[in-house]
């Protein structure tokens, strides 16, 4: 399993970035702090999307991973650092007999049941934590008690595995949410609705370093 940092996890979705450029956009998010990005794109074709992937790992820092939702051939064929799927996507065995074991893996976990021991996933996101306008992953939301005991089922299959959080966090939220137990946040609209996407990483990113620092002294 290869550690990722998952304090903040920007989701750069290019129609939630109200018409600004996709590559300056994720570029400000990790001048602000984001530690992870992840390429969302439910309506562009295979090719744009392929296409913006690999603008983005050309820009990129090359420490910042970068990964694909869902689509295993995506990631291979722009040349992504791997992929976040889904429960009704490729298992994460066939996504790395395509993108080979070097490949980071993560998985969305709604329900105990769906934390597997043999995964073979490098990272959980766990949610719907709260409603949210930028995705409907088909579950009620959890809350923070429902993280907090989701976050237990997953650490008692899967532990040491990290975990982030997922849907409708935001700077105020997110002491709460890391409070729950988990290792950070992924995040759309709190990051690229914002007017300032640099300055809104930067109160996210302090929000998340100064909950988990409080979390550990206790």
């Amino acid at each position: 399993m290869k550690r990722s940092d998952l304090r903040l996890y920007a989701v750069a979705t290019p129609q939630a970035m109200r018409g600004r450029d996709p590559v300056e956009a994720v570029l400000a998010a990790i001048a602000g702090g984001a530690t992870l990005v992840q390429v969302r794109d439910k309506e562009s074709d295979a090719r744009a999307t392929v296409e913006l992937t690999r603008a983005l790992r050309a820009a990129m820092p090359r420490e910042v991973p970068l990964l694909v939702n869902d689509r295993v051939d995506i990631a291979h064929a722009a040349g992504a650092d791997g992929v976040h799927l889904g429960q009704r996507d490729l298992s994460p065995a066939a996504a790395r007999a395509v993108l080979g074991n070097q490949a980071l893996v993560g998985l969305t976990i709604h329900h105990p049941h769906e934390a597997v021991a043999d995964a073979r996933i490098d990272y959980a996101g766990l949610g719907p934590v709260f409603a949210t306008s930028s995705k409907d992953p088909g579950d009620p939301p959890l809350g923070i008690d429902g993280l907090r005991a989701l976050r237990a089922a997953v650490r008692e299959r899967l532990e040491p595995l990290p975990v982030c959080a997922i849907a409708g966090i935001d700077r105020d939220r997110a002491p709460a949410v890391i409070g729950a137990g988990v290792d950070g946040v992924a995040v759309i609209g709190a990051l690229f609705h914002a007017d300032d996407i640099a300055a809104a990483a930067v109160a996210l990113r302090t929000a998340v370093d100064q909950a988990l620092a409080k979390r550990t002294r206790r």
